[in-house]
């Protein structure tokens, strides 16, 4: 960061607060909770600030979570104004998703940094090609009866969000979509899907990085001076 001039540094802030502005509107529109876009822009700035490789990915995904709180409480409490948000598919997904979304966080422990942009990058890639397909996939009218199922759908959606450090809406609007909801029901409930996701999410990153190396001043834990060292 020394290397930095003032004006660099400014265009930096700049950009980070655009990043911020863009999520928020993404979260209120589709309910995705924003972290499609700070995971690339907060991976992207710790490599242009040479953070360590070992950790940049994992702490720009925790991050990401962390700021889902705020911006999934938002979405979600203007979906619930507009009538577009059903609590009755939220208490039958929420403890499916929160369970996922907590293990996820916990096997981000024992995933490399890598493995973790690759998983990012995957999901988003087939995220994306389904929602330019005029013709979106519907598996089946309604969704499945059994709690089972379900279930296992929200853990699912719960897991793999956590790992990207996404909102519900993200996996959560295609999948509802492809189970026959509506796509104003399925971005309104799926806007709740974030706290679901980042709280125990977030948890659980805490726990994986407790003793990791490198993690800078102000990262919650023990502060490492590895990183100040290298600084």
């Amino acid at each position: 960061m020394a290397d930095f001039t003032v004006l660099q540094m400014a265009l930096l802030v700049v950009g980070l607060i655009a990043a911020a502005i863009a999520a928020g509107m993404l979260a209120g529109l589709l309910g995705v909770g924003g972290g499609i876009v700070l995971v690339p822009v907060l991976f992207w700035t710790m490599t242009l600030t040479q953070f360590p490789e070992e950790i940049a990915m994992h702490m720009a995904v925790a991050t990401s979570l962390m700021t889902i709180i705020f911006t999934s409480l938002s979405s979600a409490r203007t979906h619930y104004a507009r009538g577009s948000l059903d609590t009755s598919l939220i208490k039958r997904w929420a403890a499916g998703i929160a369970l996922g979304a907590l293990c996820g966080g916990l096997v981000a422990k024992f995933i490399n940094a890598d493995v973790l942009k690759a998983i990012f990058g995957a999901i988003a890639l087939l995220v994306s090609v389904n929602m330019a397909r005029k013709v979106q996939t519907i598996w089946r009218d309604d969704l499945p009866d059994g709690g089972f199922v379900n279930g296992g759908i929200a853990w699912v959606t719960g897991f793999f969000s956590a790992l990207m450090g996404i909102g519900g809406g993200t996996l959560g609007v295609p999948i509802l979509s492809g189970f026959g909801v509506d796509i104003r029901r399925a971005v309104g409930t799926a806007s709740a899907f974030g706290v679901l996701i980042a709280v125990p999410a977030v948890v659980g990153f805490v726990w994986a990085g407790w003793n990791a190396l490198y993690r800078p001043w102000g990262s919650l834990g023990v502060q490492s001076r590895h990183l100040v060292d290298r600084i």
